[in-house]
Parts: structure tokens; C-alpha cells; sequence
């Protein structure tokens, strides 16, 4: 389970995130919205243990994640799908996480193949296309088999094919008990993949409730978040989060 309580997170004069309390349940793909500069990201740092939060906290199965030694085990996560050494080969990225975690190598070659990277596993992930790297950076986030799995926006840059590759596994995660928390702009694909929301405004929670329930608020999930979102920062439908 994840859970965030009465986090803020300051940036010298900057309030990134206010007192922001919500619970991510197992079993469940729970969406992560809000408009460009809501402190998505912010939270998710501070969940992974990469900021310090200001206040309050931020755990992974009730400890913060700073304090697992082979974190891989615990929590998976994509943030940045540009972290892989350009020089490096994917599978071995993969395998030096792998060895960093105390994982067995082979871990390496079975999460390319279950992310469709098994034919590129031999080349330089500087000459990945964005979808190849964010499927990189999936594999990466399954290699010690968590139970709680974090990616942000994991979908960009991915075809049609890929996204629907993408919602599947989400999916399926879920379905094996797993915490999946998936932070993306694109509310359509929330709709569609998502059992929960949590969506945030300006670093605070705006709503924390399942997804039929929110869109019923002003008939469409577009229409909900535009109207519980009005006013807390400019926003279009689709732009990047």
C-alpha cells in the first residue's frame, strides 16, 4: 500500500505540494491526475526517496522507501525514461540494476522479454526511439517482481499498439494483487485503464474516489476534472503534465 500523509514539499519560496494525504490500495490500477504543475512529480520523488519531503510523509508498505536496501524488491518505478546510459546496451542496464539489487542476471533477458525489447536486448539505448525507452524503463520497474509499481506517464511516446500493450499489462498487475499508482495527462487513457483517481490541484488533493464516481460529477471524466480544476492552474486537454 501506498500512503501519503499531510505531505508538503517546499523549493526554497516555492510550495510544490500543501498537505496531501491519500492512500493507493493493492488490487487496483489507481490514476494519478492533475494539470501541468500540480506536484505530480514532486509526490512521486518524495515517494521514492529522491526529496526529502518538507512535512508529513510518504511510505511504501508503511516504511519510506529510502530505508529498503534493495528498493527494486519493494517498488518499481518509470519516471524518467531517458535514465539509461546511452552507451549502454539495454540488457546490460538492466543486468547492473539487476546485480545493484541483488537479482539474479537472468532477471535481465526476462523482463525484455516481457516488455517486446527480447530483438533489442544486444543494442545501445541511445539509439531507442521514445517508445523503446519507456519500454525500457517498464522492464526496469518489473525486474525484482514489487508489489507496488509507480509510473509516470508511462505511455508517452508509445503507438497505439503500445498503448494498448501498456493498458494490458496495467492490468494485469493489478489483477495479481498488485499496487499500480500511474500518473499520466491523459484522462481518456485513465478512463480506460484506472479503477481509482487521485487528482490534485496547485499540491493539494482535489478528489480521491473511483473512477465512475468522479466523471459522474459533471457527466464525463473530461468534464469533472475541467470543472474541479477551473481556477487552480491554466490547463488544456492533453497538454503534458
Amino acid at each position: 500500500m501506498i500512503e501519503v500523509c499531510e505531505l508538503t514539499k517546499r523549493y526554497g519560496g516555492t510550495t510544490a505540494v500543501q498537505d496531501l494525504s491519500f492512500t493507493v490500495r493493492p488490487g487496483h490500477v489507481t490514476g494519478f491526475l492533475g494539470p501541468n504543475g500540480a506536484g505530480k512529480t514532486t509526490t512521486l520523488r518524495v515517494l521514492l526517496g529522491l526529496d526529502a519531503p518538507t512535512a508529513g510523509r510518504a511510505t511504501i508498505g508503511g516504511v519510506p522507501f529510502g530505508r529498503h536496501r534493495r528498493g527494486l524488491r519493494h517498488a518499481g518505478a518509470l519516471l524518467d525514461a531517458g535514465q539509461a546510459h546511452p552507451g549502454r546496451t539495454a540488457e546490460a542496464h538492466l543486468r547492473a540494476l539487476a546485480r545493484s539489487n541483488g537479482l539474479p542476471s537472468v532477471r535481465a533477458r526476462e523482463v525484455l522479454i516481457e516488455v517486446g525489447l527480447e530483438a533489442a536486448g544486444k543494442r545501445r539505448v541511445g539509439g531507442f526511439s521514445l517508445g523503446m525507452r519507456q519500454r525500457l524503463g517498464i522492464a526496469a520497474a518489473l525486474l525484482g517482481d514489487p508489489p507496488v509499481l509507480i509510473f509516470d506517464e508511462p505511455v508517452n511516446g508509445l503507438d497505439p499498439e503500445g498503448v494498448a500493450w501498456a493498458r494490458r499489462l496495467f492490468r494485469r498487475l493489478a489483477g495479481e494483487g498488485r499496487t499500480v499508482f500511474l500518473s499520466s495527462h491523459l484522462i481518456a487513457e485513465l478512463a480506460s485503464t484506472a479503477d481509482e483517481l487521485v487528482v490534485i490541484g496547485r499540491g493539494r488533493l482535489l478528489a480521491a474516489e473511483p473512477v465512475d464516481v468522479f466523471a459522474a460529477r459533471a457527466g464525463s471524466l473530461e468534464a469533472s476534472f475541467l470543472a474541479l480544476t477551473a481556477g487552480s492552474v491554466e490547463y488544456r486537454a492533453g497538454s503534458a503534465s
